[in-house]
């Protein structure tokens, strides 16, 4: 099954991190990272992976606006996400948008990243050393379960 991920990671590349170990565990996945190409024709891809950092509290809006026009209806897709901090839960645009696009949602996953945005710059950021070693490995479990 063909499959790509859609990202969008800016600031520290956490999640950056979580896409480019499952790139290396399974070189046959395509990554498009949007800052750099957002001609991707997403229609030939079985499944597709959605990852982005969260940014006030939700999914990046140059992924979502991306998303909204490139997204082919009817496809499984899975998510990924970093956070600064655990607040609740991220994912309910994309998933409002998963389903305008008739979309089947086959898994997430998330964890922390660390974060240095605005007044969190002043005492060193949160969430230091994230995503870890383990939160990395379980972002490529995580996908191999989806096999």
């Amino acid at each position: 099954m063909s499959t790509a991920i859609v990202y969008y990671s800016q600031h520290h590349g956490n999640t950056k991190k979580l896409v480019d170990a499952i790139k290396e565990a399974h070189p046959e996945i395509k990554t498009i990272d949007i800052t750099e190409n957002r001609i991707e024709d997403l229609s030939q891809y079985e499944r597709i992976g959605i990852a982005s950092g969260i940014y006030g509290s939700k999914f990046a809006s140059g992924l979502m606006e991306y998303l909204k026009e490139k997204m082919p209806t009817g496809k499984k897709v899975f998510l990924l996400y970093t956070y600064a901090m655990k607040m609740g839960h991220y994912a309910k645009d994309i998933k409002a948008l998963l389903d305008d696009k008739n979309s089947k949602l086959i898994g997430e996953y998330s964890c922390q990243g660390y974060n240095t945005f605005g007044p969190f710059k002043l005492v060193g950021g949160t969430a230091k050393g994230h995503p870890t070693e383990d939160e990395i490995a379980g972002a490529v479990h995580f996908y191999e379960t989806l096999l």
